[in-house]
């Protein structure tokens, strides 16, 4: 950080704020503390008849991997409207979410993934700027070697570990790279 976006002042340090135990930036100008916390990603399983809907990546990172639809939060949305919006941005699917299924820690990239269980509203599937391809699999039909991310895995083992065991448990892991 080379300025403040408070007051434009050049003169931003990296320090712990008195009364704080973590370094921030802080603004010696106008006082600012600039506060950097983990981004949430949220996204969801959608299922269409006891099949779940994948998307083969046409973005970076992981280019031509397959993928859960999920992203980014945006201000001002709920965290279940931002699994629905990132749905239909990469997958062009209507859906509705069901409820929580997992929370995904990536503490090194500083990022928090929530996975929803959606249910698929309608089945009309056409690629997005974000999906090359969409396709729904069967669990013997996952490309688990051609998994996007490690929170895609997660959702998907603990889901399936669910249905096994009868069970809507919500599933909390962590990745360190």
């Amino acid at each position: 950080m080379k300025f403040c976006s408070n007051c434009g002042s050049d003169q931003i340090v990296f320090i712990i704020p008195e009364g704080d135990n973590n370094r921030r930036f802080v603004c010696n100008n106008c006082d600012t503390i600039f506060y950097q916390n983990p981004k949430i990603v949220v996204g969801c399983i959608p299922l269409y008849q006891d099949k779940i809907l994948l998307c083969r990546r046409s973005i970076e990172p992981r280019f031509g991997f397959w993928n859960l639809p999920g992203g980014y939060m945006e201000n001002g949305e709920t965290v279940e409207e931002g699994a629905k919006r990132e749905t239909q941005e990469e997958a062009n699917v209507d859906i509705t979410i069901r409820h929580l299924h997992s929370v995904f820690n990536l503490p090194t990239v500083n990022q928090v993934f929530l996975h929803f269980i959606a249910t698929i509203n309608k089945i009309d599937l056409s690629p997005t700027s974000e999906s090359s391809e969409l396709r729904l699999f069967n669990y013997d039909e996952i490309p688990w070697e051609e998994l996007a991310f490690h929170s895609n895995k997660f959702a998907l083992e603990t889901f399936f570990l669910n249905k096994e065991r009868n069970e809507s448990k919500v599933h909390i892991g962590s990745f360190w790279k």
